[in-house]
């Protein structure tokens, strides 16, 4: 019994000390003054920011630093997402992790490029086993850079707990200046049941707002009745830096009682898309802004809501007065406060919203199919956070699906029947999507017997498309029969305007060589360093595809000292 107690005690305090946080374990991954340019828990296109930008003043090739020590537990090379990334696991069970790198250190380069050498491929992930490849703390592990998907060279840089959940990292002591309260660009109410209604009408309403002495706000007053809820929206900025940040936390009080908490602390990647739920999707998609919801609607179960006392609603009586109070706040508690004052009234005579009814309604926890033509369709039950009337019409070899201001958790099915089209035409054929602006964009294709189809979770217009042109190869310091003996790197330009670059493939004198290609400026560049050449005369040859099989091929004979 003194045992089985022994180990249920023990068994706790393990537990206890693998959630305790300690300010002093890990230490910043730059040897620079803390930039911000992206918070944790950011708002972002389908997805709450995971971890810390750091700015690198606007260079590339600053020194990156292991956080803590540990084992390097995986490295991913990607041409988008992360770009080249390093996951450093700790001996407490925490992962960090360093990403859009330009280059990795000598010793993780090298064990890099073998692989990649070995798989014949740029994109790699790799596992190292344990005592491959380990790091003390203030190691360096890399070199910052603008791989990836990012928009400016930075360092992207996680702390992820045991179960693998991104955590704030400013919570383990990783310090950023910050004097400056939150910034309030708009603050709207809503009306959210049938009965509901603010100032005689059920549309959002964009409230007037007027600073007080004391550096609050103070909103217009409102009539309302029945349930409604309010959104925000804010930005942060640090003391370094004019970027427009995420809050870290927002609280509201009705009648001085707490009502609704968000903390940006931590939160797991299977529920970063419902950032799409938090936010007025439809007005961030006409509007550009995001607007966070202070309310929790049904099928929402993001946990970075710490108090939901009914759910965020306010729901306002007839002849009383209610006094609604926003806390916004940042990490260091720098805090902007919003008083509004809402007075019970009931009216008969309100402007109600517009619902636009159609022949397609869809319930969100059932599948809906539809078909017409030569197109079907398929939304799989929990797509569509509530029930919705959706605009569908067919005409010819294009669908409309309702529009891009509705969000879509999971994948819809688009499925095309080709059987009018010859079997040779077919292999240049592809689903596109078309943009607002008639852009035409490629929807990843699956082709089997006589249908085509397509998974997205983008609403819009689809269509048929062939694409028979080649790839562009623009060689940019190569030529046949030129010396290059000065040049460090082989460096070529690929392009394909239509349905884009699927895989390129380049050797010389035969023998694979590594290209790294960076999709934002379409640059495809091999070091010299890697040493495949080692003749005087050598033939290099560059084969690309697009994803309808268009193939272009660029051949030179250039001359280089061994």
């Amino acid at each position: 019994m003194r045992s089985i107690l022994a180990f249920i005690v023990f068994g706790f305090s393990v537990c206890h000390c693998q959630e305790r946080i300690i300010k002093d374990y890990f230490i910043p991954p730059l040897d620079i003054p803390l930039t911000i340019s992206g918070t944790f828990g950011e708002l972002r296109s389908n997805h709450f920011h995971s971890g810390l930008d750091m700015k690198t003043n606007g260079e590339e090739g600053l020194n990156v630093y292991a956080s803590a020590a540990g084992r390097v537990s995986r490295i991913k090379v990607s041409h988008g997402g992360y770009g080249k990334a390093i996951y450093i696991a700790h001996p407490n069970g925490y992962t960090t992790v360093y990403a859009h790198l330009k280059k990795f250190s000598p010793e993780i380069e090298a064990y890099v490029k073998r692989s990649q050498y070995k798989k014949e491929s740029y994109e790699i992930e790799l596992f190292p086993k344990s005592g491959t490849l380990t790091v003390k703390q203030g190691d360096v592990i890399a070199y910052s850079g603008n791989t990836g998907g990012s928009s400016g060279p930075h360092l992207h840089f996680e702390i992820r707990d045991t179960k693998s959940r991104p955590m704030n990292p400013m919570s383990f002591g990783i310090d950023v200046e910050d004097t400056k309260k939150p910034i309030i660009n708009s603050l709207w109410v809503y009306s959210l049941d049938k009965d509901a209604h603010v100032n005689n009408a059920q549309q959002a309403i964009k409230l007037r707002l007027t600073p007080q002495e004391d550096g609050s706000y103070k909103a217009e007053g409102i009539e309302a009745f029945g349930t409604i809820g309010f959104g925000i929206s804010t930005i942060d900025k640090q003391d370094l830096a004019a970027n427009h940040n995420g809050v870290y936390k927002i609280i509201t009080e009705i009648n001085g009682q707490e009502n609704f908490k968000l903390e940006m602390n931590r939160f797991s990647f299977a529920e970063t898309r419902y950032v799409n739920r938090l936010i007025d999707f439809g007005y961030y998609k006409k509007n550009k802004s995001r607007i966070s919801k202070l309310f929790v609607e049904k099928n929402n179960p993001l946990s970075v809501y710490k108090n939901k006392t009914n759910n965020g609603y306010v729901t306002v009586e007839d002849s009383l007065s209610y006094n609604y109070k926003i806390h916004i706040k940042d990490f260091k508690n720098n805090t902007t406060i919003i008083h509004v004052p809402i007075q019970g009234k009931y009216s008969n005579s309100i402007t109600k919203s517009e619902v636009l009814e159609t022949a397609n309604y869809v319930q969100s926890n059932e599948n809906y199919t539809f078909s017409s033509g030569i197109f079907d369709l398929l939304i799989p039950k929990g797509s569509l956070y509530e029930d919705t009337y959706l605009d569908i019409s067919v005409q010819g070899e294009t669908a409309k699906i309702h529009n891009d201001a509705t969000p879509l958790h999971k994948n819809m099915t688009l499925v095309f029947d080709v059987s009018h089209y010859k079997e040779e035409d077919r292999k240049k054929l592809y689903i596109g999507r078309i943009s607002n602006h008639k852009k035409v964009y490629f929807s990843r294709t699956y082709k089997k017997g006589n249908q085509f189809s397509t998974r997205t979770r983008t609403f819009g217009t689809y269509s048929l498309f062939s694409d028979y042109q080649k790839p562009t190869i623009v060689p940019i310091n190569i030529a046949n029969g030129k010396w290059i003996s000065k040049e460090t790197h082989l460096k070529i330009k690929i392009n394909d305007t239509e349905s884009g670059i699927k895989s390129y493939r380049g050797t010389i004198n035969g023998t694979f060589v590594l290209m790294e290609y960076d999709y934002k400026t379409g640059m495809l560049v091999y070091d010299f360093n890697d040493k495949i050449n080692t003749d005087s005369e050598n033939n290099f040859k560059l084969v690309v595809l697009d994803k309808t099989g268009n193939r272009a091929t660029f051949e030179a004979t250039f001359y280089r000292k061994p």
